[in-house]
């Protein structure tokens, strides 16, 4: 064989190009790809570990028995959580898409890839709406002597405000050791004799910094300081952003890591408190008798799910950007228990100041115990001005929220991002994605704004009970369907298995197949059980805006018929069940991205307008072997007659005369 054949079939060997052209690294040039694997693993525990894990884990954990939550919890994140992660790591890992290029795998169901689009429009809408709240009350942290919301002598408190330290605001920034103690001495006092107290850091979250309307259809106006932090927030983001994963995955080395710095720090600070121990066991003590409450399960279910962000599109789009031979199994269970161990750890850190308060106050730590913004903005916010120095902690712990909201919204920026950018797939799109980036980021601002009035904490808590409960859920349970049974689960095992080196543990195979499903159903069948109409602390919510909280939630679910429909009323054939057929089958182009990875069944086939890829290497090999075979064989034919092609044969060569023509010379094709 010669040198040049020999060089071909290395290059064969290594990654599968085409001979005579030259190896490529397994990297995307027109997507582009994670600098790193820790990159990855940062953004994915970024984009799961959110705000979730500090405002609902504890209260979801104390409300349903302590310690006896930790057991279903658990078991629903072996059998549900876990596997449905793996899943959508592998899925978008495997064909290096986003949440819509991944349904060439059954293009009918490409429905379910726009309707995690959806979904992830209004969950982006509702963090950033966080976010921009965190950055106020960190900047106003900042600015003041104290936290804020710390005293009851300001123009927004009403008669019913009774502060920890009474009216009196100190002049300088640090109040003395002497006047702390006698000041809060006399405000536990007068809070203890109180029946009922509105403490001064609930009257500035409703009356300073929201202003609320009495009604969610009265919007009031727009509250400027909020605003100009929505804006702030997305500004952030879209830098953040700007060169894709590229520069995403560098900020992540911060935005992903210090929130457990901030944690740890608070912790410590926590435990080291009076009263932490009783708030810690208020947490932790097992009620085991709650263990056999349906409820229990379905809430434990329910945080798994809902926590590991799946069915938004953002771990198929995080993981499209992997290359294409990585351990995304390993990937799933680090991160999968990362977040769940979060979720204990910011438990402890919760609970811990909360005991502190509830110690302080004289109270059950139940009265104290809130979830979502009554956490962050309210109680948490009251028992860091326990703490000396309080505008430090305060600091902290709203700057944890800002980083835990962004590791959230910048997966599900880019999850939008890239599967606009996959959709049209032009050169000009893929080279000013920024142009794209920009435009969904202003697209979000604007949506948010309404949510910056005087209304907009009605608007937020509805877009957040509705708009991603269920139809989470029935996304989820449409995708497993779709690719264990309308595509073949066998298919997708060897799929992995040509990725990953291995086929998917069996444990995996029987989830996916079974468990996985049976459990998200329950899980749907207990959303609906439990369905309660939203309130907000004693606000009921008026019929007309729950038909809209409705809409929301269907608007991401209605994606999957209509398209559906489309889908097999454009496919070829003469009847409706062959058009239905074919739309299910899988898309030509559907494989991996990359074309040196397109081995296999997924090899090129130049007929009938499948995508041309590279041939398998045993193919490769054959036909150097053969063209081998055929320059032997010519030089058998030239030393059995001794002749050589016209125009080459020796004026002295046997059976001629010295200087005549060749004799019957025989042409070689």
């Amino acid at each position: 064989m010669s040198e040049s054949n020999t060089n071909a079939a290395s290059t064969v060997e290594q990654n599968g190009a085409v001979p005579g052209e030259p190896g490529k690294p397994e990297e995307s040039s027109r997507r582009g790809n994670w600098g790193n694997q820790i990159e990855f693993v940062l953004t994915s525990v970024g984009y799961a570990v959110g705000l979730g894990n500090v405002w609902r884990f504890p209260y979801l954990c104390y409300r349903n028995g302590g310690g006896a939550f930790m057991f279903p919890y658990f078991i629903m994140l072996v059998f549900c959580g876990i596997p449905l992660f793996f899943l959508e790591l592998s899925f978008g890992q495997f064909a290096s898409q986003g949440c819509l290029g991944v349904w060439k795998i059954s293009p009918m169901f490409k429905g379910v890839g726009y309707g995690m689009m959806v979904v992830s429009t209004y969950i982006a809408s509702t963090t950033t709406c966080v976010i921009c709240i965190a950055f106020y009350y960190f900047f106003m942290s900042y600015d003041q002597p104290a936290c804020p919301g710390t005293y009851c002598n300001n123009p927004w408190n009403t008669a019913a405000c009774n502060g920890i330290f009474g009216w009196q605001q100190p002049t300088g920034r640090q109040r003395q050791p002497g006047q702390r103690t006698s000041s809060l001495a006399a405000g536990v006092a007068e809070v203890v004799n109180k029946t009922k107290r509105t403490s001064p850091s609930e009257e500035y979250w409703k009356h300073y910094v929201l202003n609320i309307s009495d009604d969610i259809g009265n919007f009031g106006e727009v509250r400027l300081p909020i605003l100009g932090c929505l804006a702030v927030s997305w500004v952030v983001v879209f830098l953040c952003l700007i060169r894709g994963v590229k520069s995403s995955g560098k900020v992540v080395y911060f935005t992903a890591t210090f929130p457990y710095l901030v944690l740890t720090i608070l912790f410590i600070r926590g435990i080291t408190l009076d009263g932490a121990v009783q708030g810690i066991k208020y947490y932790l003590t097992p009620q085991w008798s709650k263990i056999l409450d349906a409820k229990v399960w379905g809430d434990a279910a329910s945080q798994i799910f809902y926590s590991l962000g799946c069915a938004w599109g953002g771990l198929i789009t995080m993981a499209s950007y992997n290359k294409f031979h990585n351990n995304c199994y390993r990937d799933s269970i680090i991160i999968s228990i990362t977040n769940c161990a979060t979720s204990v750890y910011a438990g402890f850190v919760i609970f811990s100041i909360l005991g502190f308060m509830a110690h302080h106050l004289n109270v059950d730590v139940s009265e104290v115990a809130d979830h979502g913004p009554g956490l962050a903005f309210v109680a948490y916010p009251e028992a860091l001005t326990l703490l000396p120095i309080s505008p430090l902690w305060s600091l902290l712990f709203f700057f944890m929220l800002i980083l835990l909201g962004l590791g959230t919204q910048f997966c599900l920026l880019e999850t939008l991002v890239t599967a606009i950018v996959d959709e049209i797939g032009t050169d000009w799109i893929m080279k000013n994605k920024t142009v794209v980036t920009l435009g969904v980021a202003i697209v979000g601002f604007l949506l948010g704004v309404p949510l910056t009035t005087q209304a907009g904490i009605y608007w937020l808590l509805l877009m957040d009970n509705y708009a991603a409960s269920f139809s989470l859920v029935i996304i989820s349970c449409i995708m497993c369907i779709c690719i264990m049974y309308i595509y073949g689960h066998t298919n997708y095992f060897k799929d992995v298995e040509m990725m990953l080196g291995f086929p998917p543990p069996i444990f995996f195979r029987v989830c996916w197949r079974f468990v996985s499903p049976v459990i998200i159903t329950f899980i749907l069948i207990f959303t609906v059980i439990q369905y309660k109409p939203i309130t907000y602390n004693n606000y009921v919510y008026p019929n007309w805006s729950l038909a809209i909280g409705f809409c929301m939630a269907m608007s991401s679910v209605i994606c999957i018929p209509i398209y559906a429909l489309y889908k097999v009323a454009r496919s070829e054939g003469s009847t409706f069940r062959e058009r239905f057929k074919n739309a299910l089958k899988p898309d030509p182009k559907w494989g991996p991205g990359l074309r040196e990875h397109r081995t296999g069944r997924y090899a090129p086939q130049n007929s009938g307008g499948a995508v041309e890829a590279y041939p398998l290497k045993e193919e490769l090999k054959e036909e150097l072997k053969e063209e081998e075979r055929k320059e032997e064989v010519s030089l058998t034919i030239q030393g059995s007659n001794g002749s050589t092609p016209a125009g080459n044969a020796p004026s002295n060569a046997p059976g001629n005369a010295p200087g005549s023509p060749p004799s019957n010379p025989i042409p070689i094709a």
